[in-house]
């Protein structure tokens, strides 16, 4: 499926152009009041932009762009338009696994805890895989629904042993985003996300290919199973990075592919930069949103992204049931 040309080019120059003015009007919003004059001439005010705001902007641009990413790729290897890390399971999964990173790898770094998040997310995603492939009528909506319950026995798990190691609040932590105790040196490995988000680009095209099927991608030469590793591991990758450093952001896999691609068809090198772009604009907007409604104090961005993205998936639901009575 493709749209017209026209959108398809313009459609990144739109995105990048309101992620600008998104990230510049972030920058300025919070309990201390700072305006670009105090920024220039005030040393303390600097110092608060340098150590807070901008850290945080940056957090809220590689969070959102690589987990949209993560469920762009999730959806074409599942071909599934309802699929993304947190109906996959993959969420829930990487929660699982930091926290048995935190109980028998205590003093393991950030990067080795983010490394055993991943692991067990990539391991999630590929029993989510081996689950739906075993459906012999794979319906658009059940083979999310699998992903649902099998997150489900991931997160019972995990709340299991949280509570009987009372770590039962710092799990929640985990499970839902939160921005607001991102200051420098608290964000960084954020970056490593930014760095799967353009690994990704360059295995664009193999996902595609993989995406029309097992058959047509084993006609043409590529390796289904390598490229089905190579995608899983880098949505795997992505998300037990957010996961590990600012907590989990539910839906945003679902419904950024989704609206990108209704927009600008299905062919991935096409509407990634674009999906990546409209990622990072949806969270700094929820930020800013969560920022701001009960200010001076903060609601998590996880909480305004679920209730956004689950009243945007609830949407697609109905609307495909529409499509499929007419």
């Amino acid at each position: 499926m493709t749209r017209s040309p026209k959108i398809a080019a313009v459609a990144p120059w739109a995105a990048a152009a309101l992620v600008l003015v998104l990230a510049a009007a972030s920058l300025f919003i919070g309990v201390v009041d700072i305006s670009l004059h105090d920024v220039l001439t005030d040393p303390e005010a600097r110092a608060v932009f340098a150590v807070s705001r901008v850290p945080r902007t940056v957090a809220l641009l590689l969070a959102g762009a690589s987990m949209a990413v993560a469920g762009l790729i999730m959806q074409h290897l599942a071909r599934n338009r309802f699929v993304s890390p947190t109906t996959a399971g993959t969420i829930d999964a990487a929660a699982l696994g930091l926290l048995t990173a935190t109980l028998l790898f205590a003093g393991a770094s950030v990067m080795g805890k983010i490394m055993i998040a991943m692991l067990f997310a990539l391991a999630g995603s590929l029993l989510f895989i081996v689950l739906i492939q075993r459906i012999q009528f794979k319906d658009l909506i059940l083979v999310p629904l699998v992903g649902l319950l099998l997150g489900g026995v991931f997160r019972a798990i995990a709340e299991f042993f949280a509570y009987r190691n009372n770590l039962t609040q710092t799990l929640d932590v985990w499970l839902n985003g939160d921005f607001s105790g991102v200051i420098q040196g608290r964000y960084e490995t954020l970056y490593f996300a930014g760095v799967v988000t353009i690994a990704a680009y360059v295995f664009a095209n193999w996902f595609t290919v993989a995406g029309m099927g097992r058959d047509f991608a084993t006609n043409v030469g590529v390796n289904y199973r390598v490229v089905l590793g190579t995608g899983l591991t880098i949505a795997a990758l992505a998300t037990a990075t957010v996961v590990v450093t600012v907590g989990a952001i539910p839906f945003l896999g679902l419904i950024v592919p989704n609206i990108v691609t209704l927009m600008l068809g299905d062919n991935m090198r096409r509407v990634l930069p674009t999906t990546a772009l409209a990622g990072a604009a949806l969270v700094i907007a929820c930020d800013m949103l969560g920022r701001v409604i009960i200010f001076p104090y903060e609601i998590a961005v996880g909480t305004i992204v679920g209730v956004v993205g689950s009243a945007v998936f609830l949407v697609l639901v109905l609307k495909r049931n529409r499509y499929a009575q007419a």
